[in-house]
């Protein structure tokens, strides 16, 4: 993209995602996420009920009369945007890419996130890890996500790394063509940078094999949520005759007949188990997950995700 489509469309991005937040996500972000744990408030005199492990023996000592720790809910949150920029995200049958419906997406959460006081951060991913911005607020820091998702890869003057870039070693450079994505690497380099816990948004097509232990191991410290973003191509073929198909990740070409019925019926079924494996195998690993397609609207399976785990969360 050229730097004046990169504004134009940021500024888009900004403008229908920021309504939608606005109208839309308000209360549901809060109500979802919480605060990752407790902090400190006041010390207060002890009341006959409170709970003895709360007791300030300091407090106590020095004063002559019992008193107690108060502590309140963390509420401030961090949201990280772990993000797959394979060559396969450049694929889009409709108005946009799934890059496109990536950022789309980003923006929503990011937006939502920062209106709540919370930090976000981004790494981009694809064979190794492509770039990583540290966790802040504001909108500028937001309007900077949107754009590196759109543009990474994408030609333009390579930034000099910043000083959390050097640290973990790495340094900015343009993605080659054909190069396979790599999400249990992309999990580990989380591990290892994040060492709060945070709301971990995965987002990729997942075209890739034995990531789910790190998946599972992610988890565990955080709270993961899986995002898997398709194309109406990725799940049905139309009838157009003879074409050649090309993995865009490995280079890998195929003559298919799509005017053959048998084959079509093939591709969506086989493009419909692979879904739902997806979705079964993270459900069964305690992984939310959420699917995006680029020829609907982002909003409406965030709004989903949000109502579903609110919902579970009351039980």
């Amino acid at each position: 993209m050229l730097a004046r489509e990169v504004i134009q469309r940021v500024r888009q991005i900004q403008i229908r995602t920021g309504r939608q937040v606005a109208d839309v996500l308000a209360g549901e972000y809060v109500s979802v996420f919480k605060g990752t744990g407790v902090e400190f408030d006041e010390v207060r005199p002890y009341i006959p009920g409170d709970d003895v492990r709360t007791i300030d023996w300091n407090v106590t000592a020095r004063v002559g009369a019992p008193f107690v720790k108060r502590y309140v809910e963390e509420r401030q949150l961090t949201v990280m945007l772990v993000v797959d920029v394979s060559a396969s995200q450049e694929f889009g049958s409709v108005q946009r890419s799934k890059r496109e419906a990536t950022a789309e997406l980003a923006a929503l959460l990011a937006f939502a996130a920062i209106q709540n006081d919370d930090k976000v951060g981004l790494t981009l991913f694809h064979g190794a890890i492509e770039q990583y911005i540290p966790p802040r607020r504001g909108q500028k820091h937001v309007l900077r996500v949107i754009r590196e998702i759109l543009t990474h890869g994408a030609g333009r003057p390579t930034e000099k790394p910043g000083k959390a870039s050097r640290r973990f070693g790495l340094a900015r450079r343009p993605r080659t063509p054909a190069q396979a994505t790599d999400i249990q690497g992309a999990l580990e380099f989380l591990m290892r940078s994040a060492k709060r816990k945070t709301v971990c948004f995965v987002v990729s097509d997942f075209f890739d094999e034995a990531y789910e232990t790190a998946m599972r191991s992610a988890n565990r410290r955080h709270d993961v949520i899986a995002v898997h973003v398709t194309d109406p191509r990725e799940r049905a073929m139309t009838n157009v005759g003879l074409v050649t198909l090309m993995d865009p990740e490995s280079g890998h070409r195929m003559l298919v007949d799509t005017g053959s019925a048998r084959f079509r019926h093939a591709f969506a079924d086989r493009a419909s188990e692979r879904t739902r494996t997806l979705e079964s195998t993270f459900r069964s690993s305690g992984i939310d997950f959420i699917r995006i397609d680029t020829g609907k609207p982002v909003v409406d399976p965030i709004v989903r995700f949000f109502r579903q785990r609110e919902r579970r969360m009351r039980r």
